[in-house]
């Protein structure tokens, strides 16, 4: 007795085999996958979408990404991933390129500007619609391949598109929000010099203090790398100074969680002996304890800007500029709003 029954197939279903069961060619099939480049009608797009369906077909992406030249993927390199501010603008680019019909592949140079040119070129060569890079070097013009890229620095180079936080503008307000809290020994605990937005963020503490007339020496400065055992460490320093400041403005929210840790072990209190303003406004500064009044960089804004240097470049300008603003909790001595 011979089994009619269907017998398991063996291989994937190929495009051709989609085609047969719909009873139509294969480049209909293919412009049913690939949405055009002619127009299909409804009943011939529904039949071959069932035919899809029951065949479980998948079409090639890595094929479909070397014929027209299109991963239906962005890159996105940072310098340190678990750094929160860096942790939250990948998932809002993420989020915002997945609803845009686009796949984020995320590389993290680990403060290494070698390793940060070699995650370039491995994003690059996966022919990605468009990159992403904060850059350790604001010199750095590694080879893109005409991949439309956008820096989220500040550039040496002004033909390359940025999309960039006023860095200077929003050190000012953290600074000046101190300054009308009567602190006058207001130190920085910086990031390390050339590092991203470490040194605009400096010249903004140093504008506000001049303007203010306000001691703005070496004697009140700290660098570290951005990160909570480096914000710690640099706290340790400078609170063990003969003069201790009263105020702190810290680079990043994750070296001012390193600063409430040292203040804790040294015993001083903030806000009481040491208001703190830092920048970022991550999770890190809603959590911490107290919660941080911070700088906060409007994230959903920059992933969107960006978002749209890269994937319609001939509309928006070279570069752009998005602003940050004050939020204010306990650690510079206000009071918390509800």
């Amino acid at each position: 007795m011979s089994d009619d029954s269907p017998q398991p197939r063996t291989r994937p279903a190929t495009r051709s085999d989609v085609a047969r069961a719909a009873g139509v060619s294969t480049a209909v099939v293919s412009y049913v996958v690939n949405n055009g480049p002619r127009p299909v009608a409804e009943a011939t797009r529904a039949r071959v979408l069932d035919a899809m369906k029951e065949l479980e077909y998948t079409p090639n992406a890595v094929a479909r990404a070397l014929r027209l030249r299109r991963a239906q993927a962005v890159g996105l390199v940072v310098p340190d991933v678990s750094n929160t501010y860096f942790g939250a603008l990948a998932r809002e680019l993420s989020n915002r390129a997945f609803e845009a019909g686009f796949a984020l592949l995320l590389g993290d140079s680990d403060n290494d500007i070698e390793r940060e040119r070699a995650q370039v070129d491995s994003l690059i060569s996966h022919q990605i619609d468009g990159l992403i890079i904060v850059s350790l070097d604001a010199g750095s013009d590694g080879e893109v391949g005409g991949t439309p890229t956008v820096y989220l620095d500040q550039r040496d180079q002004p033909s390359q598109r940025t999309v960039v936080v006023d860095n200077l503008r929003g050190a000012r307000i953290g600074v000046e929000h101190l300054v009308g809290h009567g602190r006058r020994r207001i130190a920085l605990l910086g990031g390390m010099e050339g590092s991203p937005g470490a040194d605009a963020r400096f010249r903004g503490w140093q504008a506000a203090l001049e303007d203010a007339g306000l001691p703005h020496g070496d004697g009140l400065v700290c660098r570290s790398e951005f990160n909570r055992h480096g914000g710690y460490e640099a706290a340790v320093a400078l609170l063990s100074r003969s003069e201790r400041p009263d105020a702190v403005f810290v680079s990043s929210d994750v070296q001012a969680l390193g600063l409430l840790a040292a203040a804790r072990r040294l015993g001083v209190s903030v806000p009481d002996e040491l208001a703190v303003v830092s920048f970022d406004g991550t999770d890190d500064a809603r959590y911490s304890d107290p919660p941080l009044t911070a700088v906060e960089q409007p994230i959903a804004e920059i992933a969107a800007t960006a978002l749209r240097a890269i994937l319609a470049p001939a509309e928006p300008p070279l570069h752009e500029t998005v602003q940050a603003r004050l939020v204010v909790r306990r650690s510079c001595g206000c009071v918390e709003p509800a």
